[in-house]
This record gives structure tokens, C-alpha cells and sequence, in this order.
């Protein structure tokens, strides 16, 4: 029996926006290009570190720094949209993003990419939140489904097309300084999406300007901390020899703890970064989990596919790109339907997406067991577009059910939250898969199929943990 979505807050004066889809492919236009620098940067890797004789710390940075910086945002990024306007915070991102862009292609050395990739980061971080807070400030009922099922589109692609693109880009401008051209090309889509962003997107619903003391800045810095110390092992896994590195983790978790603590007290006097008494909504919890470990899942199957392709078998970075397009393909295409499908089948839809997901990654396994060699890209091509159409009807549905129940007023930092859990999550993922691949890989003297597989297991162990808690929610939500 399906479980339709529960309905969204009540709200009698909702007017829908004219401009409301107009402004959606501006939405995703900069969603697209923010979550594109995840993942487009690891193909330019071996080029960046000849052109700038980078070392393998630099390196690190270069790929994780990103991602840290990212997640350090999203939750502040998105209070402050609530607060000042989300058009406002969208607009000044966006325009970090580019100059941040631009300063990462015409680096000199590898300590100026590193900081400009940090710069980068934290622009991503104040735009993306604005996405999903928009989509929930203009859409509502079975029209917002649709509109999450395009933004899961848009994340979706951004994340597997990425090395493809990066591929494409440095065969078209050589290895010497192709790399570079993987920076500039977003300065355009930038200055499009500025351009229709001041045309298209909602200015504030209202003109009262906050007090210092509701932008919580003690909560700022406990979360900012709490996050940054949670992350950086993770990040750091592979450089950051030793055990000690772990002694951050829970020093971040009780930063985290006194951050909620702060948050249920500031609560009484002053609006607070983020209401945790949110997490009260059993869809809004089940989902922020879910979207954690599927992230864990999700997004390191394509670093583990990285390694195998390019360094074990020898592809060049756009062959390694073009053999996990199928993902992209089934992904998207998945989730531009699935956003249609939500509102009649709700969490049965995520779980039978999830489950999906689970088969397709353990038929690569398989076919990775059989066939081992140069032509494991087209082995893999069938089972990795089965998992990408079940990954495309995940992420969509399952932001929709999290924020169905959460007030337009706290959309920003609410979807920070879920987002901050899905950095949170891709890099763990990210860690345990690379630890396993590089400790089997050290003790079977260079068996590239083999690593991969153990570290396909990491990856799936994560899918099934999502599974798991998709079919708790169902369970509860029909009691």
C-alpha cells in the first residue's frame, strides 16, 4: 500500500509567484555549478600537481578543502537568508563564487589554489541553501515535488557529470593549463544567473531587519566549530597520519551538544540559528539521517571508481569520466519523474529508490568480480544506471517529505541543516571507502579489482543503512 506525503504547513495566503519557474532554472543554474566543484576537480588532479608541483598535502586540500569550507555555511548561510533575503544572499554568493572561481584558475602556486578553493567553498555555502529555501518559499503541494525533483536532477548530475566535464574540458585545452579552463567555465553561467536572479527571484517578504542577538552568533561559532572538527579528520584521512587526528571527533560532538543546548535557550529570548526542537518532526529527523548516509554511500562510489579507472587501469581522465555516465543518465532522468510521483507514493518511493540503489551497486560488484580488466567500464554500464535510476528518486522525494512539514520562515536554515548532514556524510563515505581500498590494496600487493570491491561494500553498507532507516519512517508514518 503506498504512503502518500503528508501535506505541507497550512498557509491561507499563499499567492503563487508568476515567476516561480523562471526563477526555479536560475535556482538550479547556480545549484548545478556550486555542486559541479565537488567533484569536477578530481579528473584535473594529476595536471594540477605537475603545473603547480603540487604536493600530495596541497592535493588533499585542493579536493577537500572545498567540500569543508562548504559545509561550514550552509546552516548560517541559510538563517541569514530567512532573516535578510534569500534573493540577497543568493546574489552575493553567487558573485563570491565567481571572483573565487576566477582566482583558483589563475593561480601561480599551489598554496593560492588552496585558499582560493577555500574562498570558493564558502561562497557555495551561502548560495546552495537559498535553493531549497526558495523552492520551499515558492512552491507548494505536488508542483514543490516537481520542483525538488528538478533540483535533484540538477545535484545529481552536477555530481556524476562532473568528471566527464572535467575530462571533455581538459582534452579540449591540453593538459598544461586544461585545468584551468575547469575554473573559468563557471564565470559565465555566473554572470547569467546573476543577471536573471535580479529579474526572477522573489525580493524579502518583509523589511524589518534582525538584531545581532537573533543572527546568534555564539550559535554560529559553536556549529562553525563543532562542524570544522567533525570534518577535518574526515577530510584529512588519508594525509593526516596516526590516530590522533580522531581525538577531534569528540570534541566536535560536544561542541555540537552545547550548540543545541544554546540553541533550546536562545530560543526563549531571540529567534536562534536553527530551531532544534524541529527535529521533533519524525520526517524532517528520519530524513535529515537518511540523506547522511546516503550521501556516504552515493557520493563515494564515484572516488573509489576514480582510483580503479585511472590509476588501476589505466583510463585517461575523460574515459574514466564517460564510464560512470550512466549513472548520470538513469539519475536524471529518475528524478525529474520521481518528483512527480512523490505526492501519491511519499516514503514507499525512497524506499523502493533505495533498494534500487543497493542491487544496482552490488550488480558492479559483480561485474567488476567477472570482468576485471580494460573492459570493466562496459561492464559496469548496465547496473550503474540501474543504481543511478534508483539514486535519482532518493534525493528529490526525500527533501520534499524532510521539509514538508518545516514553516516557509525557517526553510533557509532547515534545509542548511539536511545539507550540512549530506557533507557531513559524503565525507565519511569518502574516508572509510578510501581507507578500505587503500589497505587492501597495500596488503594484496596491487590488486586494483579487488580494492574496489571491498571498497564497493563500504559504500553499499552505507545504502542499506539509508534503506533501513526509509523503512523505519514508512512503518511509522502508517501506525
Amino acid at each position: 500500500m503506498s504512503t502518500p506525503a503528508r501535506g505541507s504547513v497550512d498557509e491561507p495566503d499563499y499567492v503563487p509567484d508568476p515567476n516561480r519557474w523562471r526563477a526555479l532554472a536560475v535556482c538550479l543554474m547556480a545549484g548545478f555549478i556550486t555542486l559541479l566543484d565537488v567533484s569536477i576537480v578530481n579528473v584535473a588532479l594529476p595536471s594540477i600537481r605537475e603545473g603547480l608541483g603540487a604536493s600530495a598535502s596541497d592535493i588533499q586540500w585542493i579536493v577537500a578543502g572545498y567540500s569543508l569550507a562548504y559545509g561550514l555555511l550552509l546552516v548560517p548561510a541559510g538563517r541569514l537568508g530567512d532573516a535578510r533575503g534569500r534573493r540577497l544572499l543568493f546574489m552575493t554568493g553567487l558573485t563570491l563564487f565567481a571572483l573565487a572561481s576566477a582566482l583558483c584558475g589563475a593561480a601561480l602556486n599551489a598554496g593560492w589554489l588552496v585558499v582560493a578553493r577555500l574562498l570558493q567553498g564558502l561562497a557555495g555555502g551561502l548560495v546552495s541553501p537559498q535553493v531549497s529555501a526558495l523552492i520551499q518559499q515558492m512552491f507548494r503541494g505536488a508542483e514543490r515535488g516537481r520542483a525538488f525533483g528538478a533540483f535533484g536532477s540538477a545535484i545529481a548530475l552536477s555530481t556524476a557529470i562532473g568528471p566527464v566535464l572535467g575530462g571533455a574540458i581538459i582534452a579540449l585545452f591540453g593538459p598544461e593549463h586544461g585545468w584551468r579552463w575547469i575554473f573559468f567555465v563557471n564565470l559565465p553561467v555566473c554572470v547569467i544567473a546573476l543577471v536573471l536572479a535580479r529579474r526572477f527571484l522573489p525580493g524579502p517578504e518583509h523589511r524589518g531587519r534582525p538584531c545581532a542577538r537573533d543572527l546568534d552568533p555564539v550559535g554560529v561559532l559553536l556549529l562553525g566549530a563543532g562542524v570544522a572538527l567533525l570534518l577535518l579528520p574526515l577530510v584529512q584521512q588519508g594525509q593526516w597520519e596516526g590516530a590522533a587526528k580522531w581525538l577531534l571527533v569528540p570534541v566536535a560532538l560536544a561542541l555540537l551538544a552545547a550548540f543545541g543546548a544554546w540553541e533550546l535557550r536562545h530560543a526563549r529570548h531571540a529567534q536562534p540559528l536553527f530551531d532544534v526542537t524541529l527535529f521533533r518532526v519524525r520526517s524532517y529527523s528520519f530524513g535529515a539521517l537518511l540523506m547522511l548516509l546516503y550521501f556516504a554511500g552515493f557520493t563515494s562510489i564515484f572516488f573509489v571508481f576514480t582510483l580503479y579507472f585511472q590509476t588501476g587501469l589505466g583510463y585517461s581522465p575523460l574515459q574514466a569520466g564517460l564510464a560512470i555516465t550512466p549513472f548520470a543518465v538513469g539519475s536524471a532522468l529518475a528524478a525529474a519523474v520521481s518528483g512527480r510521483l512523490v505526492a501519491r507514493y511519499g516514503r514507499s518511493l525512497v524506499v523502493c529508490a533505495l533498494a534500487l540503489v543497493a542491487l544496482g551497486m552490488g550488480l558492479v560488484v559483480v561485474a567488476v568480480l567477472v570482468v576485471p580488466g580494460e573492459h570493466a567500464g562496459w561492464a559496469v554500464a548496465a547496473p550503474l544506471m540501474l543504481a543511478g535510476a534508483g539514486g535519482g528518486a532518493v534525493i528529490a522525494p526525500n527533501q520534499t517529505l524532510a521539509l514538508a512539514l518545516i514553516p516557509p520562515a525557517q526553510g533557509g536554515s532547515a534545509a542548511g541543516v539536511l545539507q550540512t548532514g549530506q557533507r557531513i556524510g559524503s565525507a565519511l563515505g569518502i574516508a572509510a571507502a578510501g581507507a578500505v581500498f587503500f589497505a587492501h590494496l597495500a596488503g594484496s600487493g596491487g590488486d586494483y579489482a579487488g580494492s574496489f570491491r571491498f571498497s564497493m561494500s563500504v559504500s553499499i553498507a552505507f545504502v542499506v543503512g539509508a534503506l533501513a532507516i526509509a523503512v523505519a519512517d514508512l512503518f511509522d508514518r502508517s501506525q
